[in-house]
Order: C-alpha cells, then structure tokens, then sequence
C-alpha cells in the first residue's frame, strides 16, 4: 500500500495521513470496556438497547468488530488488549483484569462469554478469566470451536476435528 500510494496517489497518502494523525489525536479506550472510542463513553456502552446481563470478553478492537459484523450478540463488552503470555512477561494486571473484576462486582452482569482466542494464549486466557467469573458467583461460557459452516471434514486439520468432537453438545 505504502508503494502504491508514493508512486501513484501522493495526494491519497497525504489524506491518509492526515486523517491516521487525527485518529491518533482523538481516538482512546471506552472507560467501561477499554474498546476504542472517540467519546468516554463508547456507543455500544451507552446503548440502553444492549443486555447489560452478557458481557463479552475479547482480546482486542477488532474482535468487537467482527462478533457486531455477525449481528448476533445484543450484550456488552470487555476488551483485554491482549491476551495473557506469562513468558513475554503479560500478566493480569497487563490486560485489564482489575477493571474486569469491579465490573463483575457491579452487580448487572450475570454471564460471561469468553471470545478469546484458539492459541494457548488465549486458552490460557478464558480459563484464568473463566476462574475469575465464577469466583464472582457468575456464569462463564466459552465461545464454540470447531468446523466451519458449509465446512468439509476432509478439509478440517486435526487439532480443529479433535476439539469439535471433544466440545460437541446435545441435539
């Protein structure tokens, strides 16, 4: 991208620019779920629509992005901005968990979905978090894994298929 714009739209660079620079200058974290925000209170925070009951946990902005593109989930959020790596030295503390503790002790969350990765980061990760919610008296769920819809089974690798069966539930 960066070749394309300096050999061809110099002017698409500069407004690419200008407007990264005022992304930067006005873009922070929600001061409920740590999402980017342009306001203190992000939309999804402020909406009196959304199930205050279901908190979502995700690793970062991005996931929040994908689960709304989906138009499935009606709760809120938390971002973790990452994921916990004992070994690059990412703790608890690193990743919001205090936050996420005062706003489990709120009293108007009653489920946690945890939304964090497949690696074992993020196993690592739902499970601490998982421990944390029910410590609190809530209900912690775990998202699904597994074939993709319209998936072929031949075409699934191992780790994936074992995890599906392992995870599989009633019909």
């Amino acid at each position: 991208m960066a070749f394309h714009l300096l050999q061809r739209n110099r002017d698409g660079a500069q407004r690419l620019a200008e407007a990264l620079l005022a992304a930067m200058a006005g873009v922070n974290h929600c001061e409920r779920c740590r999402n980017l925000s342009d306001i203190p209170l992000c939309a999804i925070c402020a909406s009196e629509r959304r199930d205050p009951s279901v908190l979502c946990v995700v690793e970062n902005p991005a996931d929040v992005q994908s689960i709304e593109q989906a138009a499935a989930f009606q709760g809120k959020y938390f971002v973790l901005i990452g994921r916990l790596s004992p070994l690059d030295g990412v703790g608890p503390e690193a990743i919001g968990i205090d936050k996420l503790k005062n706003l489990l002790n709120g009293g108007e969350v009653k489920e946690v979905i945890i939304a964090t990765g497949a690696t074992a980061e993020g196993e690592a990760t739902a499970h601490y978090i998982g421990e944390v919610a029910r410590a609190t008296g809530l209900r912690a769920t775990r998202i699904a894994h597994g074939i993709p819809l319209g998936g072929e089974l031949e075409y699934v690798d191992s780790t994936t298929l074992s995890h599906a069966i392992a995870c599989r539930r009633d019909l």
